[in-house]
């Protein structure tokens, strides 16, 4: 072989499933340049083969051989004509845009609360009125409240909380004029602060372990 007969990969063909190998795609394009349909479905249909050999990790998934008869039209750019045991695959189908999935979040005036928040709001709505449905009530007060300072580290204000609360109940929870007060900040914060000395002395313990096992010279 001489110089003149090297292949560059800049001169080579786009490999549409790089996967599969520039050699499938000579297989391919040799299927397309059969001058027969029976000549072309035999080779199509070796070519399926080939493919499965290559892929043994999707056998157990569902509709395995249409997959691969998919993917061997849109590595021949959707220019092949032979018969296919599936319904062909378009090129519109393949580029067309996904419809705009609509954001969770009801009420991003408020997104320091977390999506969670709705739904909890919306079960202590359907409890009947009593002891449990109150404690499930100051529950979330709380949580709203520690979300709140876990985005605002100033303090805040129990109205605040409860003008909140009364805006994503709908005004169907009002704890304006309540007697008990949510706990505190520094209760509420405690367990984090905790967690963060827990974990920074155990990585400090780890290190000193890994220090003293080390060898000294």
């Amino acid at each position: 072989m001489t110089i003149d007969d090297l292949e560059y990969n800049t001169e080579r063909e786009h490999l549409i499933i790089p996967e599969y190998g520039r050699h499938m795609q000579k297989m391919i394009q040799y299927a397309k340049e059969r001058p027969t349909k029976e000549e072309r479905d035999k080779v199509a249909k070796a070519i399926i083969s080939v493919m499965g050999n290559m892929q043994p990790h999707l056998r157990d998934v569902p509709d395995f051989q249409h997959k691969l008869w998919d993917q061997l039209f849109i590595m021949a750019d959707f220019d092949l004509d032979v018969d296919s045991p599936y319904p062909i695959p378009s090129r519109e189908e393949l580029y067309a845009r996904p419809e705009r999935l609509k954001y969770p979040q009801n009420h991003p005036k408020y997104r320091f609360y977390g999506n969670n928040i709705k739904t909890m709001i919306d079960v202590a709505n359907t409890w009947e009125e009593g002891e449990l449905k109150e404690a499930l009530i100051f529950t979330i007060a709380n949580h709203m409240k520690k979300c709140f300072l876990n985005w605002n580290k100033d303090t805040v204000e129990d109205d605040v909380i409860f003008k909140h609360l009364y805006e994503l109940s709908g005004g169907k929870i009002n704890l304006k004029g309540a007697d008990e007060d949510l706990s505190d900040a520094t209760s509420l914060m405690r367990t984090k602060k905790k967690y963060s000395s827990n974990k920074k002395s155990h990585h400090k313990k780890s290190n000193s372990n890994n220090n003293r096992q080390r060898k000294r010279y």
